[in-house]
């Protein structure tokens, strides 16, 4: 199965910008990515002909229901779910504080929490404020010299007063996609639910909740080629039992007894959209396929096939850069455990400053700790400013990653003076 690159980049108006007279490279995709032109139309469709509210006895708000049921549909398919198991936000982190709370209504003072190094804090922070509670939060260490999770020390940490384990699918920062299924399981083993933190996963691979048998599962739709809207997915056992937290639900049926106020029906509508792009490429990979996520399954899997490849190619060369400090897995036999994300460093410059010079030149990466503090603090370089971070997703292509390595050695080896 190949990626027609031609008909991808041909999808995303972005991507046809230039800087003096040369072509943007997107590499901040882990930053958010950019989106088709057909989430652009559908935005604009949808406050031509149905900007109103829910629930209301005319058309334009007729249409917003349905707008938000196929939505959770798409969702479902693209989640591997049911579509009363799909909860929408203002983002991952508002979704996550959220339900902290309502779990943190079941916790007694001692119960405990696990957390990772690895984690973006969204994935933290909510998690730590229950310990106003009397809960006891712990953090599972990783392995700095390639920034993988360290499951013998997550083992250690479960005990029978473990309630949540929360895990991210893929570091934000260097990549790392960690065993969720085994975090899972583990989890399951002493009777504790299973959050995770798919935010950085989604654009990369293929998720299915069912497989995994997590309890809940969070991602961001900016991150998968849509506007700012947060995805929750929960098991419907919890959804149905536990009692959110927020103000007088306007329904008490679930999922909208999870959902405050009014949602983002724009942004829903480009989740829909984004969902079909992923949907229209599988079956450009394998025209037969008719069911949708059938085809997002095909989508996802050669995008993630497609992606190891740019690492592959990617990595290798970094290495050869004088310099260059990595972070993260380098051993191409262990690819299938990282995202196209890399974080580095380069001797003699800061990463503010590494990112201006690529900024200046039309390339676009990201600098600082991407609020993975954990994980920048355990490796020492908050004090420094963090690292460079460049992102790759399966709309950039190899032209564009050589261009990036041409002038981050030429940078490297001929320092420019201020």
């Amino acid at each position: 199965m190949v990626l027609d690159l031609g008909w991808i980049r041909a999808q995303f108006p972005a991507l046809q910008q230039e800087m003096d007279g040369h072509p943007v490279v997107f590499l901040d995709g882990p930053g958010g990515t950019q989106v088709p032109s057909r989430v652009i139309d559908a935005i604009a469709h949808y406050f031509v002909t149905s900007n109103a509210n829910l629930h209301g006895a005319f058309a334009t708000s007729a249409r917003t229901d349905a707008l938000v049921e196929r939505a959770r549909s798409s969702v479902a398919d693209f989640l591997g779910c049911d579509d009363d198991e799909v909860v929408f936000g203002a983002n991952m982190t508002t979704l996550t504080l959220a339900m902290s709370r309502s779990i943190g209504r079941e916790l007694q003072p001692g119960d405990e929490i696990i957390v990772t190094n690895l984690d973006h804090d969204a994935n933290v922070a909510p998690w730590l404020a229950l310990e106003e509670r009397g809960v006891i939060v712990r953090t599972v260490d990783i392995h700095p010299s390639d920034c993988t999770l360290d499951l013998q020390d997550l083992e250690r940490q479960l005990t029978a007063r473990t309630k949540v384990v929360a895990v991210g699918y893929a570091s934000n920062a260097v990549g790392t996609i960690n065993n969720v299924a085994q975090v899972v399981r583990l989890a399951h083993v002493v009777g504790a639910w299973a959050f995770v933190d798919a935010v950085h996963y989604a654009p990369h691979g293929l998720i299915n909740v069912r497989s995994l048998d997590c309890d809940f599962l969070v991602c961001s739709a900016y991150k998968f080629f849509a506007p700012h809207v947060g995805i929750l997915y929960g098991k419907r056992e919890h959804l149905t039992r536990l009692r959110p937290y927020k103000p007088r639900p306007a329904s008490d049926e679930s999922p909208y007894r999870w959902e405050t106020g009014t949602q983002n029906f724009e942004g829903i509508t480009g989740v829909v959209a984004a969902i079909d792009y992923l949907t229209e490429l599988g079956r450009q990979i394998t025209p037969t396929i008719s069911h949708r996520r059938l085809a997002l399954t095909t989508a996802m899997v050669t995008i993630q096939e497609y992606e190891r490849s740019l690492s592959a190619y990617l990595i290798p060369h970094l290495l050869e850069i004088p310099g260059v400090t990595l972070y993260g897995i380098a051993d191409p036999s262990n690819f299938a455990w990282r995202t196209p994300t890399v974080g580095m460093r380069v001797a003699g410059y800061s990463p503010l400053d590494l990112a201006k010079r690529l900024g200046d030149r039309g390339i676009f990466t990201w600098n600082g700790n991407f609020y993975a503090l954990n994980l920048i603090q355990r490796l020492g370089l908050e004090s420094s400013g963090g690292m460079l971070r460049i992102g790759c997703t399966h709309y950039n292509t190899l032209e564009e990653i050589q261009r990036l390595l041409h002038t981050l050695h030429e940078i490297a080896v001929h320092p420019i003076v201020a």
